[in-house]
This record gives structure tokens, C-alpha cells and sequence, in this order.
């Protein structure tokens, strides 16, 4: 028997239903689930009806608009499909109508907003196929690929038109003593067949005793341009100087000058990647050492100085300025100069021992992380190509769900202020 609303008082509904209960109980499970989504069906068809106006005629932008009359329009739930009869409103004139009903219920897509949210973090972390998949299998509910792709794009759309004017709180954190910001850029692959460099960038709040308390990230696909991002990141920057104007901020990235250009004006230390200073290392040591084991020994030996003891990345430089090259091949010695370049023009930026003393991080895993969490994982994976618009969208999602509490926040801010007008009529 299909659900039935047996009784009502106030905005209470009591819905009743008659579950089979017979076979395996993996059948009986599967029986459960539909009979769940028939009842959710249900509910929300009843609880749409609310939101809906009266029919009488209603004033907007100095205009009057007159119902058309009860028209009957198909919405996507958790659940399934509805059918619904709402009022629908045009002005005497005619042109473009309005739905108070959809307004109200902050509809999104020919969507309810619990669905737009489901399918929009499910896409976020997943491809089109595996949330179709995903929905049918473990939630009862077919959907079409197509379908599914259009409401996750329009809900990206409007994560970018309010990445300006939509502000996020930071969640209870402890006490903050540096804040961490590294920018970083990795390849991915556009429709063209060419790999373009997609931009990341991690915001970290870090305690004295240097654990990491929050992270925000930020990604902006290829062509996206630089500068934009850059201009997001700045924003994100200065909220947070906003929230502790007294602590730390640390720059962490690698020798590309284009961050330290932008880092530079945001931070009071810098502080180069210690893994990308120890690759360097690991060069000089191959082109000094040709015994595995002496090579072994001394780069354990120049990394463990180099992290732990003050002034050490000086007197490598000059250790390794005495070195003897008149036996090295020219690889060799390409490898152990660009050492010393390398190390000679960020000595201002390797104060590694001051930094584990004072709490500071010293690498820019977090970044790094963000590279492949946020665009490598959900971007690169085998036979993607994709169009810059559709990469910033999948971007724009994945780095609200991966920021802690964004994701719940930016909904609650579509409950209370609905879809931008701009956005819905795209």
C-alpha cells in the first residue's frame, strides 16, 4: 500500500504505510528503503504546499502580478520525483512568471535544496557516473547523468557568483599563535590536450606548539588567471588578519619568485619547503659521493644540521663552495652548483631551527596536500579532460567541502537568502 496521509495538525502530517516484511533480509531491506523514499515523497510534497502563496495578486518591483492558476510542476527530492500544484504569477502584461512556492522552498533546479546539496557533494568528490551509481545503488534513487550534472554546475555557479559577498566563519578553534600560507600550482589535463597549471592555496591556522588547528583551501582552474586568484586568496588572507591581528603569519612555498612575489606583501617570516631545499641536497650529495652508503651518510647528516641547528644552511654553503670538482662530470657539477645557487639565494628563507623553536612550520605540505586532494584526486583521474568553466566548478565545490564547516555554512546561507536571481534564470 503507498504511504497515505492519515492525519494532520498544524504543520504536523502523520503518514502511514504498509512495509513487506517477507524474504532475506537483504529484500527486506531494499522493501524498507522504498518504503522510506515513498514516504519522503510524500512528506516533502506536503511540506513544498507550504511555501506556496494564495493566489492572490501580489506586488513586485511596482508591478502588479496576478496568478495563472494552480499549475502542476515535477520536483527532485531525496526521495524521488513529486509532482506538486503551485501558484505560478505574471504580470497583466505578461513576459517572465514567478513561482512563490519555489522562492519560498529555495528550489534549486527543478531541485528541493537537500537534494542540490546530496548530489552537489557527491560530485564534488566524485565523477558523474560513480554519483549515479551511488545514488541508485545505496539510496534507492535513478537519476539521469545529465540531469544530475546540470544541478551540480548550477550549484557551483552560485558557490563562484557569492565567493566576493559570502563571508565563512571560522570554526572553535584553540588558541592560534601563526597562521601558515602557501600557494602552489599543479597540472591538469584541458580539452585541447594540453596540461595547464590549475592554482591552489592553503590558509592554516597553526597553536604555539605548531599542530595545525584549521586549514581553508582555495583552487582555481586553468585560464581561471592568476590574478583572480590571487585576489580570492588576498581576501581570505585579510578576514583572517581580521580574526587574530596579532599572530604570526608565516609564508610557506618553494623558490617559484611568482609566490614569494605574492606571499611577500601578507607575511611578517618567510620560510622555503624544507623537502624542496633537501631535494637539492640530494643532488649535491650524488654528485659528491659515489659510494651509496657515504652518500647516505652525508646527506642524513646535512639535512638533520640543516633542520635542527642554527645558521647550518651558511655553512653548507660554504662547505660546499670547498668542494673539489676537477673529477666530477658536468652533470655532476651543474648538480652541486645549482645546490649552492639554490641555497645561497634563500638563505633569508631557511631559519628552519628558529622555526621548530618558535612553533613555526617549516613545510608546505599543507599546500602540497591541496595540490593533490583538491585537484589531482578529483581532476586527473584516468581519461578526464575538461573544459576550464567545468574544472573551476568541481574546484569551487570540492574546496568548500574540504574547508571544515564551509559546506554547512554555505548552506545555511542558501536557506536563509535563497539562489541569487542572477543565477536562476542561467
Amino acid at each position: 500500500m503507498l504511504p497515505i496521509v492519515s492525519g494532520r495538525d498544524g504543520d504536523r502530517i502523520r503518514i502511514e504505510v504498509t512495509v513487506d516484511l517477507s524474504g532475506g533480509m537483504l529484500e527486506v531491506e531494499d522493501a524498507i528503503l522504498g518504503a522510506v523514499n515513498a514516504v519522503g515523497n510524500v512528506a516533502t510534497a506536503e511540506a513544498l504546499k507550504r511555501f506556496d502563496a494564495d493566489g492572490d495578486p501580489i506586488t513586485m518591483g511596482g508591478s502588479r502580478w496576478y496568478s495563472k492558476g494552480k499549475l502542476p510542476k515535477v520536483f527532485n527530492t531525496p526521495y524521488g520525483v513529486v509532482s506538486v500544484e503551485r501558484h505560478v504569477y505574471q504580470p497583466a502584461e505578461g513576459g517572465k512568471t514567478f513561482c512563490p512556492m519555489e522562492e519560498g522552498a529555495r528550489i534549486i533546479r527543478k531541485a528541493t535544496p537537500r537534494f542540490a546539496k546530496i548530489v552537489s557533494h557527491k560530485f564534488a568528490r566524485g565523477a558523474a557516473a560513480e554519483v549515479v551509481e551511488d545514488l541508485e545503488q545505496n539510496h534507492g534513487r535513478p537519476c539521469l547523468k545529465a540531469s544530475l550534472q546540470d544541478l551540480a554546475t548550477h550549484v557551483g555557479a552560485v558557490v563562484q557568483t557569492k565567493e566576493e559577498s559570502w563571508s565563512y566563519a571560522t570554526p572553535e578553534i584553540g588558541k592560534v599563535a601563526t597562521v601558515g600560507i602557501g600557494v602552489d600550482g599543479t597540472c591538469m589535463l584541458i580539452c585541447d590536450q594540453k596540461w595547464r597549471e590549475a592554482m591552489t592555496g592553503s590558509i592554516s591556522l597553526y597553536d604555539r606548539h605548531g599542530e595545525r588547528l584549521h586549514t581553508i583551501y582555495l583552487g582555481a582552474a586553468p585560464e581561471y588567471g592568476k590574478e583572480t586568484f590571487f585576489a580570492r586568496m588576498q581576501r581570505e588572507i585579510e578576514h583572517v588578519k581580521s580574526l587574530y591581528p596579532k599572530v604570526r603569519f608565516v609564508g610557506i612555498a618553494d623558490g617559484a619568485k611568482s609566490n614569494w612575489d605574492f606571499l611577500g606583501p601578507h607575511i611578517d617570516e618567510q620560510v622555503l619547503d624544507f623537502y624542496h631545499a633537501t631535494q637539492y641536497l640530494a643532488r649535491a650529495a650524488s654528485a659528491i659521493h659515489r659510494n651509496e652508503a657515504e652518500r647516505q651518510q652525508w646527506l642524513d647528516e646535512q639535512c638533520h644540521n640543516l633542520k635542527h641547528k642554527h645558521h647550518a644552511a651558511t655553512r653548507i654553503v660554504r662547505d660546499l663552495e670547498q668542494v673539489i670538482t676537477a673529477k666530477m662530470k658536468p652533470d655532476q657539477k651543474k648538480d652541486l652548483q645549482d645546490c649552492i645557487t639554490y641555497f645561497s639565494n634563500h638563505l633569508h628563507q631557511m631559519r628552519y631551527a628558529q622555526c621548530i623553536e618558535n612553533g613555526i612550520p617549516i613545510g608546505s605540505g599543507v599546500t602540497e596536500a591541496a595540490c593533490k586532494t583538491l585537484v589531482k584526486q578529483r581532476l586527473c583521474c584516468s581519461g578526464m579532460r575538461w573544459t576550464p568553466e567545468g574544472a573551476q566548478i568541481v574546484l569551487s565545490l570540492r574546496a568548500l567541502v574540504l574547508t571544515e564547516s564551509r559546506w554547512e555554512q554555505f548552506w545555511q546561507k542558501i536557506n536563509q537568502y535563497g539562489v541569487p536571481q542572477s543565477i536562476k534564470h542561467q
